[in-house]
């Protein structure tokens, strides 16, 4: 964060000042909202949870080495008093932003968010500091503390801004301003709180119509809304930006493209990037095709920044995952390949998911270790139905639906498309799948394991890495 003394802090939050011997102290450090993570100079935020009221940890805190609380109540020690510490937080966001003067990146999509984040964050990182978004901390809290984080020497600041209502990405694109906006696609994910695609077309499109104008050629302050050519509800937002259009994609119209798509041995994807001012060849090292439109909209980001074409295909073969459990594989050294993509999951990446998984499990045995797809309204036996369905279709060997009637719909689905019996078994929670499957994997067997966050199933995952086969314990890495 940007020095900032307690009393231009206040100033710009339009908070009160409690207990603060020193107005001019300095805040030099993080702005953080958990009191273990404190280190000297830090600003600390408290916030009330379900769980612990940050309030309480305040004293904690200042001795820990913050200077100072964001509170909404006097606590005792130094603090800054507002009434409401969300808003205080982005009016602090905005402030220092502003005074940095930064290039702000904000992309947006129904799903790939993270993995394109990160993989936009590698390849600017060559051009200059980076700040980007850790993990999926991408709402009105996380974006904030994101953005604090950027120092004076930052050149680049990624964000990535997720939605659960109309509205929710105009207010965060007002507290960080973009000159660049990317939305990746607009799919099913949350679906039954939205009301249906359009109306999530509509808020995603929040994002370019914060954009600013486009400007002359040469001007680098002029807006850029980066858009998947792809996907006809996000192509049409175009209409919706003064920014310039810049197009990505593996349409002939795509100003940034692939083109020779194809997935090697493992399940990585090969293709030929195409920009407007070179090409070159990219081997990724993520698993699975759709990282392709990912990597293209990175691509198109780096290009506007000045990044040749060349050192963009070399960045992209470089470039692995920042955040934890997506697609995230570990070899056991048994043979046993997890492949832990639990983060969450939504229609479009769990049928992402399963055709990586049947890429890298040519010749091999594969399990699909499926849970409940949430926040899917109507359409939820519908697309639970299809998944189980799509296992079947891609020949996926076995498939353990795990959980209640999301994944009985998973399981009849599999056993409906005709052609299963026994493959398909649904149990009641990720212990049974975890007992399941050591008592049935074998060396050489490649197992995804995937389901939205509420789930859990990141602890099927974590058993099979750690705990091994019923043979006994077995090491394992990173790949």
């Amino acid at each position: 964060m940007i020095p900032l003394s307690l009393a231009d802090i206040a100033a710009v939050v339009d908070g009160q000042q409690s207990d603060i011997p020193d107005p001019d102290a300095q805040v030099t450090g993080p702005v953080v909202i958990d009191s273990r993570e404190v280190a000297d100079g830090s600003l600390f935020a408290a916030f009330a949870g379900e769980r612990a009221d940050g309030h309480d940890f305040a004293r904690a805190a200042v001795e820990a080495g913050a200077v100072a609380v964001l509170a909404t109540r006097p606590v005792g020690v130094p603090a800054v008093v507002v009434d409401d510490v969300t808003r205080a937080l982005g009016a602090l966001a905005r402030y220092a932003v502003e005074r940095l003067g930064t290039q702000v990146v904000a992309l947006t999509g129904s799903a790939g968010k993270t993995s394109t984040k990160d993989l936009i964050a590698q390849l600017l990182e060559r051009l200059g500091p980076t700040v980007w978004t850790p993990g999926s901390l991408n709402n009105e809290i996380g974006l904030p503390l994101t953005a604090l984080r950027a120092e004076a020497g930052t050149r680049h600041l990624v964000l990535e801004m997720g939605a659960r209502g109309i509205g929710h990405i105009r207010y965060l694109a007002e507290l960080t301003p973009p000159r660049i906006g990317v939305v990746l696609n607009v799919g099913t994910a949350h679906i039954g709180e939205f009301g249906g695609r359009e109306q999530i077309a509509v808020a995603k499109g929040e994002l370019v119509e914060a954009l600013p104008p486009a400007g002359e050629d040469g001007d680098e302050s002029g807006g850029v809304a980066v858009l998947n050519a792809d996907d006809p509800l996000v192509r049409a937002m175009s209409e919706r930006t003064r920014a310039r259009v810049l197009l990505f994609g593996e349409a002939a119209e795509a100003h940034v493209r692939a083109e020779n798509v194809r997935l090697n041995e493992q399940g990585r994807p090969t293709f030929t990037l195409q920009t407007p001012t070179g090409c070159g060849d990219v081997t990724m090292r993520l698993y699975g095709e759709h990282h392709v439109s990912n990597a293209l909209a990175a691509a198109a980001v780096a290009h506007e920044l000045g990044m040749p074409a060349g050192d963009i295909a070399t960045a992209l073969s470089a470039a692995g995952s920042l955040s934890r459990w997506r697609m995230e594989v570990t070899e056991r050294a048994d043979g046993v390949t997890v492949v832990n993509d639990a983060y969450n999951a939504n229609p479009e990446s769990t049928r992402a998911a399963l055709r990586a998984l049947a890429a890298m499990g040519r010749g091999r045995r594969t399990w699909a270790v499926l849970g409940e797809m949430a926040e899917l309204g109507d359409e939820s036996l519908a697309e639970h139905d299809a998944v189980g369905r799509l296992a079947v279709r891609l020949n996926v060997s076995k498939l353990v639906a795990v959980g209640g009637q999301e994944a009985v719909w998973l399981d009849m689905g599999a056993k409906n498309e005709g052609s299963w019996g026994e493959e398909s078994v649904h149990v009641s929670d990720a212990e049974a799948a975890v007992e399941l499957l050591r008592s049935e994997l074998r060396p050489g067997d490649v197992v995804l394991v995937k389901a939205s966050r509420s789930v859990g199933l990141e602890r099927v995952a974590d058993a099979l890495v750690e705990g091994g086969t019923n043979e006994g314990e077995v090491a394992a890495r990173w790949v």
